[in-house]
């Protein structure tokens, strides 16, 4: 009698993703989630006639969106309407701010005007850029990162030296520019990975072709529409969602998953893929016998960075703003090492700020503005404190109100703050952090957290902190791969 009975936990991206697939292979799909909707840390926020996106913002990679409905037979646009955004982003520099075109032709004129001649280094640098897309995205992320055999690929063997592994982002991007506003600009996609740019691989060029070639979009209602397109596809497909229920262990037997514990009812099923944080599953949901790892690993890890954010409703209209703004109005170099080498809170923080409302009037009151604002900060901070949010709050604002000629702190009608105590009781999450691990490379692939338990037979991973890693197309990716091995090994 062939298995048919999955347990996923969880119904974030990735958990949503290996729904979809063990459904369409046929197999009866249970999801269990922690929260009363879909998403996991891509949740919404509504509040005073406000909508807020309470995690990811940034919608690049759209091919890959497009990859995983087209493989139901659907489009993206079956679930949710995109709009490419023009400019993609602001960048505040101390010399001045910068409209990043998405129109490519007028990006090369942009470098040009900033250092001469760099218009034909961009087409270079880019060229390699998409080699590395190509090869990373499309063939790469879908290996399971289960053994070193896996990457004994033709393809990918010849091209090992043009996909940069061993030289770092920082002197990839030097080789081509010297200006430090173009050197910032390429570098600042990196900086959520998990490292400084001089201990990343060149091969997350990537994200500048995914930037400036694939386009900055925006899915209208927000990001959380692609949760709800999910969702809506996961239950097209067959699959059960039981939402509000905590789950409390993972009782094995003779290396075998029984049962799933929940605070409102066991589950019982044949093969069972956490979704949720993966320490948090390895290490509280199952005895020390069954776990994979131990807690020297765990804290031998390198996580890429947590976050403070901050939601914020306004009475009015703002004019000097666009969809998307980046900070690095203060020294890139010193925030970065208070990242990820001293870990320690920011000085002086570079910031980002999402302006949904500029893009699509439905996400605010008429009339009204909504802000998301993200510093990112090292991961496992301590003296997380309203104090201190208030103090980086207060900071912030003012530099914004400063860029843009507008005061923001009177029209304020609504505020939530959310940093790492609450990404550690909402999601679980290791040492509150925000993007999962680093994407180093000796966190790369084989050498991530596995999909599948060395102790446990019958259960599986997914989601940012095993392979292929962080971020939303990757997380879909990860439901692919990890839904994929187990059919393969079930079959």
């Amino acid at each position: 009698m062939s298995l048919k009975k999955v347990v996923i936990i969880g119904a974030g991206f990735s958990g949503l993703s290996a729904a979809c697939f063990m459904a369409k292979a046929g197999w009866q799909v249970s999801v269990i989630e922690k929260h009363s909707i879909p998403g996991g840390r891509a949740r919404k926020l509504e509040a005073e006639g406000f909508t807020f996106d309470m995690g990811p913002s940034w919608y690049w990679m759209p091919d890959i969106f497009e990859r995983f409905f087209n493989q139901f037979g659907k489009t993206v646009s079956d679930y949710y309407s995109l709009s490419r955004l023009n400019p993609s982003y602001r960048v505040y520099f101390p010399e001045g701010e910068l409209d990043i075109p998405a129109d490519y032709k007028e990006l090369q004129e942009l470098f040009n005007q900033i250092e001469p001649g760099s218009a034909k280094k961009l087409d270079m640098f880019l060229k390699e850029a998409a080699f590395k897309y190509k090869t990373g995205m499309q063939n790469l992320v879908l290996k399971p990162g289960l053994s070193f055999i896996e990457f004994i690929d033709w393809d990918v063997l010849k091209g090992i030296v043009r996909l940069d592994v061993f030289n770092s982002i920082k002197s990839h991007v030097a080789h081509f520019f010297k200006d430090k506003r173009l050197k910032e600009l390429l570098e600042f996609p990196v900086l959520f990975l998990g490292a400084l740019p001089e201990n990343t691989p060149a091969l997350y060029s990537l994200m500048n072709y995914a930037d400036m070639i694939g386009g900055t979009w925006f899915p209208k209602g927000g990001m959380y529409n692609i949760v709800e397109g999910m969702y809506k596809l996961a239950t097209e497909l067959g699959v059960s969602f039981y939402f509000d229920r905590n789950v409390t262990e993972l009782q094995v037997s003779s290396s075998v998953l029984k049962k799933v514990v929940t605070s409102s009812g066991d589950f019982e099923a044949d093969v069972v893929i956490s979704g949720a944080d993966y320490h948090f599953t390895e290490m509280k949901l199952l005895k020390a016998e069954h776990r994979s790892y131990s807690d020297k690993y765990w804290e031998s890890r390198v996580m890429a960075p947590g976050c403070l954010i901050y939601y914020v409703g306004l009475n009015k209209k703002l004019k000097n703003i666009k969809h998307h703004m980046l900070f690095f109005d203060a020294p890139f170099k010193q925030h970065a090492e208070e990242i990820y080498k001293t870990k320690r809170w920011p000085d002086e923080p570079l910031f980002y700020v999402s302006v949904t409302s500029a893009t699509d009037e439905s996400v605010a009151p008429e009339g009204c503005e909504n802000l998301f604002f993200l510093v990112p900060v090292a991961p496992g901070l301590e003296n997380d404190n309203d104090e201190l949010r208030e103090h980086y709050f207060s900071i912030i604002v003012n530099r914004l109100e400063n860029k843009i000629g507008e005061n923001i702190t009177g029209s304020i009608i609504y505020k939530r703050n959310y940093a790492h105590s609450d990404f550690v009781n909402d999601y679980n999450s290791f040492k509150g952090n925000a993007y999962g691990l680093a994407n180093t490379l000796l966190q790369t692939a084989v050498l991530k957290p596995s999909i599948k338990s060395r102790k446990v037979k019958n259960l599986y991973y997914t989601g940012q902190l095993t392979v292929p890693g962080p971020g939303v197309p990757s997380c879909l990716i990860s439901g692919e791969v990890a839904a994929k091995q187990l059919l393969k090994d079930f079959k």
